[in-house]
């Protein structure tokens, strides 16, 4: 695609669901475009709109203070990038004049807005709301009557179908799964999942934007849930399931706790799975098992403590401020502080259940480290050998659940290349190494 076509498309945008956690650090990255782009003698004379749009006005103000503050940091950083846009403009001189400047270039383009209308002379739209398919279908039939530009959509879905977005709302191919993880400014991942009527145009504008930002693309067939969501759902039913077994013998708090130190201490990730259904929003987990659960009729994709969990208004996800709400576990500020006890109805205190259940778990394996010292040494793939080794000589409980989770998440690894989602093993490995954050791949050969 021809660098004036592509900067044409960024002249009129909207993101959807601007106040939201994903659609905030879309609309910045857009925004940060929007400069570079503006910034280049091609395009200087040309007229670029940025549209917040959300309904919530309180959530567009916050949206403006994080804009600010965040482009502060990155023209902080990025300086020797900042001068460079900006040199031989008079009147900036200092490192903090020229980064005032950029900032105030982004906040220039960003346009509040609490009305659809907004979106109905875009070119390009992202679309960042809720993972619910009848609201993402109608904001985007809506927009697709209404707006005569025959824009393009990116659409953060990170589990409905791409032709079935397209189909329902008419699009004509005008739509593209361009699949941004948490934070999106952060995260270097963008899963794209191109469907079957996907215009040839979009798919080379997407390409063309996954490496201006900087992003690694991981390509995902238009199935249910893709790469990312179709092993993170797999795999956390596999951890309530294991849970829901060990209340033969342990109480529901007891048996979360011991499968989530387990994902986390045992098998060296960054979360255990209980703590990451709660970042991601259990009531957001099980609206992705909802719109899975029917393109998978072999398989249930379902959780009845899910359900349940939401039922009673335990929700998880993060507060204003960053910080992470109740749900599996409880939370005070950044810390674990309990576990839920569904037939109680309350949390049990982590003080009193840790010592007992550490013990009845067992030693880590011989060389074990925690994974923010493996995650990026260069020894990694050695060190992991040995304590996976050493891990199958144990015969605790510890190391036999995590033998069995380990193996459980390389057959969802595996199946995913079978059943044509990912295109390679590699891929798989790539989005749970780049995308969660993971130590190492599912498809490995410690399990």
């Amino acid at each position: 695609m021809e660098n004036k076509e592509y900067a044409n498309r960024f002249k009129h945008v909207t993101v959807l669901g601007a106040a939201g956690k994903m659609g905030s650090g879309i609309l910045l990255l857009t925004a940060l475009e929007m400069v570079a782009l503006k910034r280049d003698p091609e395009n200087q004379s040309a007229d670029f709109s940025l549209y917040a749009m959300d309904i919530s006005e309180q959530g567009l103000q916050g949206v403006l203070e994080y804009l600010k503050k965040q482009s502060q940091k990155i023209g902080e950083k990025k300086l020797d990038k900042v001068k460079a846009m900006y040199a031989g403009v008079t009147g900036i001189e200092k490192d903090e004049d020229f980064v005032a400047r950029y900032v105030e270039d982004v906040m220039s383009f960003v346009k509040p807005a609490t009305s659809i209308e907004s979106a109905y002379d875009s070119t390009l739209i992202f679309e960042a709301v809720s993972e619910d398919q009848p609201l993402k279908v109608k904001l985007l039939t809506d927009i697709a009557k209404n707006n005569p530009n025959e824009p393009w959509f990116l659409t953060n879905t990170s589990s409905i179908p791409i032709q079935e977005l397209n189909a329902m709302a008419g699009l004509k191919g005008r739509i593209l799964g361009f699949h941004f993880y948490n934070p999106p400014v952060i995260q270097k991942l963008v899963e794209v999942i191109v469907g079957e009527e996907t215009i040839p145009e979009l798919a080379a504008f997407a390409d063309q934007l996954v490496h201006r930002l900087e992003k690694a693309k991981v390509p995902a067939n238009d199935k249910a849930g893709f790469i990312g969501n179709g092993h993170f759902m797999r795999d956390a039913l596999f951890g309530i399931e294991l849970a829901e077994k060990l209340t033969i013998e342990y109480s529901f708090a007891r048996a979360v706790y011991l499968i989530n130190t387990v994902t986390q201490k045992f098998l060296i990730r960054p979360m255990g799975i209980f703590q990451l259904i709660d970042y991601v929003g259990v009531d957001v987990v099980q609206l992705i098992l909802k719109v899975m659960n029917p393109h998978f009729p072999s398989e249930k994709l379902h959780s009845s403590m899910i359900d349940e969990l939401n039922n009673a208004g335990i929700k998880g996800g993060q507060n204003p401020d960053g910080s992470q709400k109740n749900g599996f576990l409880q939370y005070e500020e950044w810390k674990i502080t309990g576990f839920y006890e569904p037939g109680e109805k309350k949390y049990l205190p982590l003080e009193e259940i840790k010592p007992e259940l550490d013990a009845i778990l067992g030693d880590l394996p011989q060389g074990m480290e925690p994974w923010k010292n493996l995650v990026r040494d260069p020894e990694k793939e050695n060190k992991l050998s040995g304590i996976f080794k050493n891990m199958r000589t144990l015969d605790t409980l510890g190391a036999r659940l995590a033998m069995d989770y380990g193996l459980r998440s390389k057959q969802i690894g595996l199946q995913l290349v079978e059943d044509s989602i990912a295109a390679s093993e590699q891929d798989v490995n790539t989005v749970l190494l780049t995308g969660f954050f993971h130590a190492y791949g599912p498809i490995n050969n410690y399990f």
